[in-house]
């Protein structure tokens, strides 16, 4: 497994992240699944409070509770459940972030967070509130270091020019190329690692039968999944290989995967010890499908 500094701070993230979101709710399960992962190089780990209602951070803090040190915990804020359950609403308040921080750490049986990350954003929000509370809960030792997790343009511009954020978590993949257009390098010049999701594409590059994706049509996914397979073989499988796309832009440090079973992980590890993808590769990728750019919030 190789490993990557996460932006300009002192963590140190393996290239390949567990997203623990799709985790189901055996914790004795989820706990052998999550020990198999770190065996297999995997130290990073993003879970979230509005998951599960926190029962993904319950089981997160069991799996790893006595060898906290081994793991790189991160962890989101910003949506706030109804009173009734029902659903959530959201809010990134400075009050409502220094208050949902103890329960985080509570149930994920730690002292700290090594990301704390706001989940999700607008231009409308009190940006400036939002970044005391975080800069608040890092001088109190809670936190060590703070991100957001954003797709929006002028969302990342403002935490990036206003705050200390060392990250930020988006959605990237052949299949959602928006981040290319200038997300990715502003966050690079800014010394703000990027935590790639939906990097399958909601597995329409590993092998799931083609349908409309974002502003694809089907027809254009079935091409980049046929260019995807086409660099592809059995030592380098198609999930590997976009993947490996992701992680080829010098901005990314860590490509987080929804894992939810013992046979998505072990594929998932497999992916380790493959090549990086070649220039030529690159290409064939990258002209089996138009680049889509943002439409909103630029």
């Amino acid at each position: 497994m190789k490993y990557n500094q996460l932006g300009n701070s002192d963590l140190q993230v393996s290239e390949i992240g567990f997203g623990c979101m799709s985790l189901g709710e055996d914790h004795a399960e989820n706990g052998t699944i999550l020990q198999r992962a770190l065996d297999g190089g995997i130290t990073f780990f993003d879970t979230a409070d509005l998951y599960q209602k926190g029962l993904n951070e319950i089981t997160v803090g069991r799996a790893f509770q006595g060898i906290r040190d081994k793991v790189i915990l991160a962890t989101k804020v910003g949506n706030e459940w109804l009173p009734d359950g029902s659903s959530w609403r959201w809010n990134p308040s400075k009050a409502h972030i220094l208050a949902a921080i103890d329960k985080s750490l509570e149930r994920l049986q730690t002292d700290y967070i090594d990301l704390y990350q706001l989940h999700g954003g607008t231009i409308d929000d009190p940006i400036d509130e939002t970044i005391e509370a975080f800069e608040i809960l890092k001088s109190q030792g809670k936190i060590r270091h703070y991100g957001i997790s954003s797709i929006r343009p002028n969302v990342i511009r403002e935490y990036v020019s206003r705050s200390n954020i060392i990250s930020n978590m988006m959605q990237y993949s052949l299949l959602d190329r928006r981040p290319e257009e200038s997300c990715l390098d502003l966050l690079k010049e800014n010394n703000a690692g990027v935590i790639v999701r939906g990097g399958l594409a909601k597995g329409l590059l590993a092998g799931k039968p083609p349908q409309s994706y974002l502003s694809y049509s089907t027809e254009a996914v079935s091409a980049a999944a046929k260019a995807v397979a086409s660099i592809s073989d059995d030592r380098r499988l198609a999930s590997h290989s976009a993947l490996r796309y992701t992680l080829a832009h010098p901005a990314v440090s860590t490509a987080a995967i929804g894992i939810r079973t013992m046979a998505q992980l072990e594929d998932i590890l497999a992916a380790v010890d493959t090549p990086s993808l070649t220039d030529d590769e690159l290409k064939i990728l990258r002209e089996s499908v138009t680049a889509n750019v943002y439409e909103q919030h630029r």
